[in-house]
């Protein structure tokens, strides 16, 4: 078997479709051939390795409405095919660019499955999704198999919705080596135990966008007694507005980028993890899935269609609320914070949950199902 994997970008880019793509990369049968393409973050096109895989990477001149822009993709697409000729296409979406581009050349080899892993739905840019329902629904109509993260994407994305017989769900999963503690993260997370002595440690971290939702955290710690601590890791183009909005709340602190190390002790030292996103754009919640795996229960806004409310159950693995409600939110975090039961029964739900559906072992087996059954289908 060969494939050729086309993700937005791959790593060192950190970011969840390229996460998703280096797990499949890692998860085929013994003895396939791969290859990925992609977009690069320098100028130039390049080509290197990751984990022993060929990358090839475009030069991309722009980005416009958050898809990226190359004159030399479409060369270098052709040339994959015509030298490397894959018999099986694993396509990330959304990525329209490439998709007109890869369109025209299944047309050229008609034997070539392809496979659609739909990582979520065009809905922050809705000109622009409609303007490429088309197409979309030519890679929905082409595809052999459609993968969605979550049962919950499945049921709500109007095209997810009518293409059912197709798709299978493989949630995407944590990376069980990188958590794993060690006596530095135990020593951190010891630390700001001691610094936090008697209060409820309340952690989040994320992208500062809009559609995380951290303002509405920020507004539900406004309501929170002296008790608590909430601390916010990460950055992005909100962050400024953020501390703004948080000035005279002195239970909040800012941590900014942390290291894999610091990340582990925030997870292992808090008491609730705090998961404010508020749209579809967040599509699944890995680091959700990820703080759960701490044994810690979550709190989550209700939000339809999204896999969040798939990894984190109601009342089973952490509590959910109306979306957008920042008093429900400051309720919920209370109502945990003044019940050591619930949050430890909870919490243990919450790391069951995780060891059963969200591990790379469970990921891997997913895959392998999955190319098993083209194989299965292709010799019928």
């Amino acid at each position: 078997m060969k494939i050729l994997h086309i993700p937005n970008y791959m790593h060192p880019h950190i970011g969840g479709i390229e996460q998703t793509a280096r797990d499949i990369i890692n998860s085929v049968p013994e003895g396939t051939e791969q290859r990925v393409i992609c977009f690069g973050h320098e100028r130039g096109d390049k080509t290197d390795k990751v984990d022993g895989v060929d990358v090839v990477r475009a030069d991309c001149f722009a980005k416009v409405f958050s898809q990226s822009l190359s004159f030399s993709y479409e060369r270098l697409l052709k040339k994959q095919f015509a030298q490397f000729r894959p018999d099986t296409v694993v396509f990330h979406y959304p990525n329209p660019f490439v998709a007109h581009l890869l369109l025209k050349q299944l047309k050229k080899y008609p034997d070539c499955k392809l496979v659609l892993w739909w990582h979520l739905d065009i809905t922050k840019q809705k000109l622009l999704g409609k303007f490429f329902n088309n197409q979309t629904e030519k890679l929905l109509k082409r595809a052999c198999r459609i993968i969605t993260t979550s049962p919950n994407y499945m049921q709500s994305s109007p095209f997810l919705s009518r293409y059912k017989q197709k798709c299978t769900v493989i949630p995407s999963c944590i990376n069980e080596e990188r958590l794993r503690e060690d006596k530095n993260s135990i020593s951190i997370a010891k630390r700001i135990r001691e610094e936090n002595k008697d209060k409820i440690i309340c952690f989040a971290i994320g992208r500062h966008v809009e559609y995380k939702g951290y303002e509405y955290l920020i507004e539900a710690s406004s309501m929170l007694g002296d008790g608590y601590a909430v601390y916010l890791g990460g950055e992005g183009e909100l962050t400024e507005k953020l501390k703004r909005l948080a000035a005279n709340d002195k239970k909040i602190k800012f941590l900014g980028r942390i290291s894999d190390e610091e990340l582990k002790a925030y997870m292992s030292a808090c008491d609730i993890y705090c998961f404010p996103s508020i749209t579809k754009n967040e599509a699944f919640g890995l680091a959700l899935a990820e703080a759960m795996s701490f044994g810690k229960p979550a709190v989550t806004f209700t939000i339809e269609g999204s896999g969040v409310n798939f990894v984190n159950l109601r009342d089973v693995t952490g509590l959910e609320v109306e979306n957008r409600n920042s008093h429900a939110f400051a309720q919920a975090i209370m109502k945990l914070g003044e019940d050591k039961k619930l949050r430890s029964r909870l919490g243990k739900n919450a790391a069951n949950r995780v060891e059963e559906l969200f591990t790379f072992s469970k990921f891997r087996q997913n895959v392998l199902n999955l190319f098993k059954g083209l194989k299965e289908d292709a010799e019928q």
